[in-house]
């Protein structure tokens, strides 16, 4: 990786990047986790927090903060999010880290970040309400906090979203699916 005043430069396409998002990135955060990224986020977090668990857990740190940066400009793993607009963040950290083979829409839960895993519509049925169980094709659960998820009414709407960040990096759209979610009972 070679660094840049900003930041570091990405490890490559298709390599795997985890990532803490200081709190004034909470709509990127959320957005990475939609996209599929491994992404923790505290809403309330001093600066040496990020950057210990940063460097504990070998996860970039993305910032709006100047100082931040400044402080931590001897060590890897940072990224300086330079727009306002969460979907230009979006694209910068894609872009930067060469993440866009890798986006997985909604497989991840974006409460507990943890994978989804696969729900099979038998074990579904205590889980959602009975109208959603005989129009979802599909369910996955998160295995971290008991969420239920299923590709819901905002399908077209997240879909859009996503398609509009590709369509902004230059890559074009893709067909994404897009879920909606229920907490277990």
């Amino acid at each position: 990786m070679s660094q840049d005043p900003r930041g570091v430069r990405g490890p490559g396409a298709g390599a795997r990047v985890e990532f803490i998002a200081d709190c004034m990135l909470g709509r990127l955060a959320k957005w990475l986790k939609i996209l599929g990224f491994d992404v923790l986020y505290f809403p309330k977090a001093e600066d040496k927090d990020l950057v210990e668990i940063s460097r504990r857990e070998k996860r970039v740190l993305l910032t709006r903060d100047t100082g931040l940066i400044e402080k931590t400009k001897r060590r890897a793993g940072r990224l300086f999010i330079e727009s306002d607009d969460w979907r230009e963040q979006v694209v910068q950290v894609l872009d930067e880290y060469g993440l866009w083979d890798s986006v997985r829409p909604n497989s991840r839960c974006l409460d507990c970040n943890k994978p989804l895993k696969p729900l099979p519509k038998s074990r579904a049925r205590n889980l959602v309400p009975p109208h959603i169980l005989d129009t979802a094709p599909s369910f996955a659960m998160c295995p971290g906090c008991g969420r239920v998820f299923w590709p819901g009414t905002h399908y077209g709407d997240m879909e859009a979203r996503i398609a509009a960040l590709r369509r902004r990096s230059g890559r074009g759209q893709t067909s994404l699916f897009a879920l909606s979610a229920k907490r277990e009972v």
